[in-house]
């Protein structure tokens, strides 16, 4: 049959229809069901296109002309294989590479309309799910295998589940490698229901625009979530982003170039990628992140779950994130590695930050019992998160009059707190306190003897974050002593 011969000379593939019935009055219309398309005759994979069954519509002085009217598609499913390693375009010798050849007119669609239809992309490793979109309604225009063809459609996209409604241009058609397909348009993505990852909620929106080749897509957009939600902690709040990426629309991958994100008063730049790992269920989340204008308690209000913020301050944080797949917690599977500084810290807590300012005067050597002086805190220091313990090799706090240096773990899910350090005052244990107590000390002021004629002593803290215990390490005094 002439159709089917056309079709296979312009997709190089081999062609199927299991019946197809031909009326000429009162117009040219053909019903077929059962086609399917082979790229390039290949048998060990689905077929490229999948139709369940089809009708055509047209005149005889628009056949004349090479067009016809309207296709009518219903069960149609696509499925993009993995590249060519051979024919990709990173690796091998760049100059035997031999471009698409350009495909001539057959006849031209001027309507082609399906409902129902799935786009399936095949990913290399066979133990890989394929990632697979619902497409409610497509409209095509102009559709040939040598031109650009305007498109609308509807889809859901599976993860995050949400509606997509796009519109933009397909084409033409490179019939060797299916990736090499040209594409542009633009896009809105409405209620993606972010639960369906482990510990995070919220309905995101997007918007934006797309455009390249099929298996190199340069996506540009925004998105808000209103109340963006780690489960565990319940403090939603509402996050924007802009970002910069590129898709790969074969296998799902996405590099992302730059993102752009705020919530409250904290911004942040993030580089990384979003990937399908070997042998592994689902994709690896890998960022580079930046926070040159940031608030401790933004943060702290997103990630820890009390009332209000424990802290406020001014928080600049360089870290690499890796979210690994898997049907874990996000606490319990995120992992961190970066550095921090906080400046100009206060405790909302009015008797730890009672404590603090209490510190540092004593540290000085002044021990008056009114406290007119409104003290703030300075960290700095590096961190690990794994497996939901945060792990602080070192961190400096300082007040005026102290610097304390500790090191020691966090648990996130736990809530447990084990730090041990060093407390470095200005003053001598006995000027800590005032009067009889202050002369007692005096014998133990060797004991604690610093640099500078000031004291160093062994701290610790340890307990649950809502009642932390702070105290001397008296082991280490003791080995001091010894």
């Amino acid at each position: 049959m002439k159709i089917i011969e056309v079709l296979a000379a312009r997709l190089d593939s081999e062609v199927e229809l299991d019946s197809l019935t031909l009326k000429v009055l009162p117009r040219l219309r053909a019903e077929g069901v059962g086609l399917r398309i082979r790229h390039k005759g290949r048998h060990d994979v689905a077929p490229l296109i999948a139709i369940r069954s089809f009708s055509v519509e047209g005149s005889i002085p628009e056949t004349l002309r090479k067009h016809v009217s309207t296709v009518a598609v219903d069960g149609l499913e696509i499925q993009i294989p993995p590249r060519d390693h051979d024919a990709a375009d990173h690796g091998g010798d760049k100059n035997t590479a031999q471009p698409s050849p350009k495909l001539k007119a057959a006849f031209v669609i001027d309507n082609l309309v399906t409902k129902d239809a799935k786009l399936v992309l095949i990913p290399r490793e066979k133990n890989k799910r394929p990632k697979i979109w619902a497409i409610h309604d497509l409209h095509m225009q102009s559709v040939s295998f040598d031109r650009a063809m305007p498109f609308e459609a509807t889809l859901t996209n599976g993860v995050p589940p949400g509606e997509i409604a796009t519109n933009g241009s397909f084409g033409p058609w490179h019939a060797d490698q299916p990736g090499d397909t040209p594409l542009d348009g633009a896009f809105t993505f409405d209620h993606a229901d972010l639960s369906v990852f482990n510990g995070i909620s919220g309905i995101l929106s997007a918007k934006g625009t797309f455009g390249g080749k099929l298996d190199r897509i340069e996506v540009h957009g925004d998105t808000t979530t209103p109340e963006f939600t780690l489960t565990d902690v319940g403090h939603p709040i509402p996050l924007h982003a802009k970002y910069d990426t590129i898709v790969d629309g074969t296998n799902g991958d996405t590099y992302l170039e730059r993102i752009d994100g705020s919530w409250r008063d904290t911004s942040l730049v993030a580089k990384g990628s979003v990937v399908d790992l070997p042998g592994a269920p689902g994709r690896q989340v890998d960022l580079d992140i930046t926070m040159d204008k940031a608030r401790i308690e933004d943060v702290l209000w997103l990630a820890v779950k009390t009332p209000k913020p424990p802290m406020t301050g001014a928080l600049v944080l360089k870290a690499r994130m890796v979210l690994p797949p898997g049907n874990v917690d996000v606490v319990k599977k995120l992992r961190l590695n970066g550095t921090f500084t906080l400046a100009t810290a206060r405790f909302t807590n009015l008797d730890v930050q009672k404590k603090i300012e209490e510190l540092s005067e004593r540290s000085r050597g002044q021990v008056s019992a009114v406290r007119n002086e409104h003290v703030t805190s300075d960290f700095t220091g590096s961190f690990k998160l794994a497996n939901g313990l945060l792990t602080i090799p070192t961190v400096a706090f300082g007040v005026p009059g102290s610097v304390v240096r500790l090191s020691g773990t966090y648990g996130l899910v736990t809530q447990a707190i084990d730090f041990k350090g060093t407390l470095f005052m200005q003053a001598k244990i006995s000027q800590t306190v005032g009067g009889f107590k202050g002369m007692l000390l005096k014998v133990v002021d060797p004991l604690f003897k610093g640099e500078n004629g000031g004291s160093e002593i062994p701290i610790q803290i340890s307990g649950q974050r809502d009642n932390p215990s702070f105290g001397i390490d008296k082991h280490r005094i003791f080995k001091r002593g010894a």
